[in-house]
């Protein structure tokens, strides 16, 4: 048949180019020791930022959702899905969110790809009078909410503030969109978000910020990236994770009052899918209770140290260790078959990490994306540096 012939031609060349992607079975928790294949390997390639998939508390308290809740919703958000769990985890986290936010409201989705498409497709709705400008290294979620949008998009260089607010100010847009990862999922840093609020204020317009790998991890509270940098502003959006460092499943958008009432009226991927279960919004609100108490600073504080470790103890010569101060911690290795064989070596000693090519990735730059978690020790840690510097001497 030619039309599976086409495919696997296609199969074929990715795979020419070391390219392409596999699966691996995890028969245990989400946790630094994962059992595969029957092999039990150290893992540095989860988000479980805070280490909170396994914790105890939120186990018991996705059991007790499901007693109460059930299994699924049933039904889409506008129909009769929309649970009181649902509500009193939006609640929470417009509360959690109001130190930042004017007449904050939270809307909860099933995923931050489906969050993030709602968000810029819900602002501009097929506008042809509002422009988006997304940030050049924008999760892939984040660019195709930019296509669905159906309006003007143009991409700003990386960090490039000088640039972006010359684009702003040449729009005759009467609604412009800025939209930025908060930390950049592959190179673990942080996006100049202070002085792109003010571009956005300058320029009325609204400041979109996926905090996918921010929220639970930045700020003395857990805030993340808006606490982190001290913002409070109307012009701010923001799209926070839930299956990242709060360790259960979902994301949110947390706005003003007005822009989450619009989302509900207008964006499709909120509109037409069946409501997360209410056993999950039941369950993460025990993860708020441990991002933002004691036991969640402590948590912070150690996954601090522990990247602060790792940059003490790697001394690379061949490969560069990016200069992350977040959990993503990327280590640049140039070449496809070099990363994957490399990747390949970690596995065989016990160590899972994750190997990241291109299109992920520029050309060129491929690399080991390390992830480091609250749950990892310092004995992890140097277990990890020492394997890495004695298979770059080999």
């Amino acid at each position: 048949m030619e039309l599976l012939a086409k495919l696997e031609q296609q199969l074929q060349g990715l795979h020419d180019q070391n390219l392409i992607r596999k699966r691996r079975s995890v028969e245990t928790a989400c946790a630094p020791r994962v059992m595969v294949d029957g092999r039990e390997l150290l893992a540095f390639c989860s988000n479980d930022y805070l280490g909170l998939a396994a914790h105890p508390r939120l186990a018991q308290a996705m059991q007790q959702g499901v007693e109460l809740y059930g299994t699924g919703s049933g039904a889409s958000h506008l129909i009769s899905g929309h649970s009181r769990a649902h509500t009193l985890l939006e609640q929470r986290l417009a509360e959690f969110l109001s130190p930042h936010l004017v007449q904050a409201q939270a809307l909860y989705f099933c995923t931050g790809y489906m969050a993030n498409l709602a968000v810029l497709t819900g602002l501009a709705v097929g506008d042809k009078d509002t422009e988006i400008f997304s940030e050049a290294l924008n999760h892939a979620s984040l660019i195709d909410g930019g296509r669905l949008a159906r309006t003007k998009v143009s991409v700003y260089p990386h960090a490039d503030v000088a640039a972006l607010d010359e684009m702003l100010a040449a729009s005759s847009a009467s609604t412009k969109i800025v939209v930025t990862d908060s930390v950049f999922s592959m190179d673990g840093d942080l996006a100049p978000l202070p002085a792109l609020l003010a571009l956005c204020e300058q320029h009325d317009a609204w400041l979109v910020v996926d905090d996918a790998h921010g929220f639970g991890t930045l700020g003395e509270n857990g805030r993340g990236a808006l606490e982190h940098f001290g913002m409070h502003s109307p012009n701010l959006v923001y799209v926070g994770t839930l299956g990242k460092a709060a360790g259960v499943g979902g994301a949110f958008v947390a706005a003003h009052r007005t822009v989450v009432e619009t989302l509900i009226q207008r964006a499709r991927p909120y509109i037409f899918t069946t409501a997360a279960p209410p056993a999950l919004a039941h369950a993460l609100q025990a993860s708020l209770d441990v991002i933002s108490g004691d036991e969640g600073r402590e948590r912070r504080a150690h996954l601090q140290a522990l990247v602060a470790q790792l940059h003490d103890s790697l001394r690379l010569k061949r490969w560069q260790l990016l200069p992350s101060q977040t959990a993503i911690q990327p280590i640049i290795i140039g070449e496809n078959d070099e990363t994957m064989r490399l990747a390949a070596a970690l596995y065989e000693q016990g160590i899972w990490v994750g190997g990241i090519r291109p299109p992920t990735v520029p050309a060129g730059s491929a690399r080991l994306r390390i992830t480091l978690s609250a749950a990892h020790t310092a004995d992890d840690v140097r277990r990890l540096a020492d394997t890495i510097q004695t298979l770059e001497r080999t």
